[in-house]
């Protein structure tokens, strides 16, 4: 007699609350709708990740910053080691999970000055969650 694998549970987001790389990039790309329900679902998350607003709001300034001197690719793409560091400093899941989440839209950013207008609109909407949610 042979055994057969069980089904594999699909890992997605419904199932595990962690965005999935297909969800963060469509926030990306449309802006609207898709990024205020992810970054919605995403605050919270990262506070019971016990992530603090001031970790948040660390790399958030180097945002905003960006934002104010004009979107520059070279710069942005930086934002990807800085995020790591700031992720291995913090060691709470809720760091790792920001980390995932913004480095996939980073990547999904590229040289898109319109899609870095949609990243900074996506990284206050998180902020703004979390903070909902009694982030401190």
């Amino acid at each position: 007699m042979t055994r057969t694998n069980p089904p594999r549970q699909d890992r997605s987001s419904s199932s595990t609350g962690t965005p999935t790389r297909e969800e963060v990039q469509r926030a990306i790309r449309e802006g609207g709708r898709a990024l205020v329900d992810l970054a919605e679902r995403l605050g919270p998350q990262l506070k019971e990740g016990r992530l603090t607003t001031s970790q948040i709001r660390n790399i958030y300034g180097m945002v905003k910053q960006m934002e104010i001197r004009g979107f520059d690719a070279n710069e942005f793409v930086l934002l990807k080691p800085k995020l790591a560091y700031a992720a291995a400093r913090a060691n709470v899941p809720g760091a790792d999970t920001l980390k995932e989440v913004l480095t996939c839209a980073i990547d999904e950013v590229g040289t898109d000055a319109t899609k870095f207008a949609r990243f900074v609109d996506f990284f206050e909407a998180i902020l703004a969650y979390h903070q909902a949610a009694g982030g401190r």
